[in-house]
């Protein structure tokens, strides 16, 4: 049966807290402080779910089971005070992801965390009863083949995710302040895993390259689309096809004197360029295309075929609804991504991540490299009973956007205007007594 403490549920979940070096830097540490400590005072009958991954416990490759609760301790003192005293007040249940799936294989992290008033679950789910209703939480990783723990609670389960976080977060956290700007450690910010390539690539452009160097690539880069069409033009021309365009292009240039010849060395080198990548870049999109279907047929890495970040979820709500009609909501994180929806008569509410969040802007012209734009979007999910129904919604933690201190000149320029604005989902209210398909959005009232 499900636990029926408490009325209300205020759930947050992928704070990532801990790791190597550089990552153990917590950016929004204020921010979950203040959390806390509202909740602390807060004279309403909650309980605070921390549904999983809220350390990043894989992410420590330099010591090994519970001795990590020290580091963390050590690292972070004000936040398991603010946990004790809110502890006292409310509780705090916490329930392992799979960047902290060793709380379910040690017991001595239970009873290190219950002396801060945390109470961790070492089961892969829990249910919590509101009003007339069932919510059910889970982190979410059983539901993705290279995070799935196959054996729960087994200290030394290494899925294909631990790997990754070990050998790639981990080393990244390791080496970030070696860089022009400390920022390789938000890696673990970067989702979906197959995106790594290039956002490693965006900051290598943006933030490591050599000013001077990016400066001179950057009209060439910037002509690359008009060398394309000069290009086939002064193919047309050579074949005898059709040498207007050539033709009054260089009688316009030819008006400029100097000035018009620089013009037309530069787009004639640019051609020149253009062509050679042509040359070299068809045959290896075809190589490139082949090695991604191998990779995606093998499932080595995380890409959008091998991982998909909505239909398991929907599948295994579906499955639970079912099984258990009492069950309102399915709760879950993981993902990274705050949603709210409607599923066979359920909700399916993701909890989002407490990351930084980027925001990929392909470039606007010419070549150039895409800019991840970083931003904030805390959330916690509160799930309550009143008396319109079971209420779920996400509240929003301001913390402002840090792109301006980030982002260089560059990068900021070619997103002016397309600063990143996401909202999150609307409540949505259950109506008691009916079925749950029969949701609708609150009033402004209520």
């Amino acid at each position: 049966m499900p636990d029926t403490d408490g009325e209300a549920y205020y759930v947050i979940s992928d704070l990532h807290i801990g790791g190597d070096e550089q990552l153990e830097h917590v950016e929004f540490l204020d921010e979950l402080l203040a959390f806390l400590e509202r909740l602390e005072r807060s004279e309403e009958a909650a309980e605070l779910i921390i549904n999983g991954d809220a350390f990043g416990l894989w992410e420590f490759t330099s010591i090994d089971g519970p001795a990590k609760f020290d580091a963390l301790l050590e690292r972070y003192p004000d936040l398991f005070e603010q946990f004790r005293a809110t502890g006292a007040t409310i509780q705090i249940t916490l329930q392992p992801g799979n960047h902290d799936h060793e709380l379910a294989a040690y017991d001595e992290y239970v009873e290190r965390f219950a002396e801060y008033n945390v109470d961790v679950v070492q089961t892969e789910s829990i249910d919590r009863r509101v009003g007339d209703r069932v919510v059910h939480f889970e982190h979410g990783h059983q539901r993705d083949p290279n995070n799935r723990i196959e054996d729960w609670g087994e200290p030394n389960a290494t899925p294909l995710g631990y790997y990754y976080n070990t050998l790639v977060t981990s080393r990244a956290g390791q080496l970030s302040d070696r860089g022009r700007y400390n920022w390789l450690r938000d890696i673990q910010a970067v989702t979906p895993t197959e995106r790594t390539p290039i956002w490693l690539l965006s900051k290598y452009f943006y933030r490591e390259m050599n000013p001077l160097l990016r400066y001179a690539l950057v009209p060439f880069l910037l002509l690359f689309n008009v060398s394309v069409v000069l290009a086939a033009l002064s193919a047309l021309d050579l074949a005898g096809i059709w040498s207007m365009p050539v033709e009054r292009a260089t009688a316009f240039l030819g008006q400029f004197g100097t000035a018009g010849t620089a013009v037309w060395f530069l787009l004639a080198v640019n051609v020149v360029v253009t062509g050679l990548l042509v040359l070299v870049g068809v045959p290896l999109y075809f190589i490139r295309r082949d090695v991604r279907k191998t990779i995606q047929r093998f499932g080595v890495f995380e890409t959008a075929l091998t991982v998909d970040a909505e239909t398991p979820y929907e599948s295994a709500a579906r499955e639970v609804f079912a099984d258990r009609p009492e069950t309102a909501v399915f709760c879950y994180g993981h993902t990274h991504r705050p949603a709210l929806r409607e599923v066979d008569g359920g909700l399916l509410v993701n909890t989002g991540t407490w990351l930084k969040r980027l925001h990929r802007h392909d470039g606007i012209i010419g070549v150039l490299p895409p800019v991840f734009y970083p931003s904030y979007q805390l959330t916690a999910v509160r799930i309550a009973a009143g008396s319109e129904g079971l209420t779920v919604e996400h509240e929003e933690i301001q913390k402002p956007n840090p792109g301006s201190e980030e982002l260089t000149l560059t990068e900021r320029v070619l997103t002016l205007g397309r600063e990143p604005d996401p909202q999150l989902p609307d409540p949505v209210v259950l109506e008691p007594d009916e079925t749950a398909s029969t949701t609708r959005a609150p009033t402004p009232e209520e």
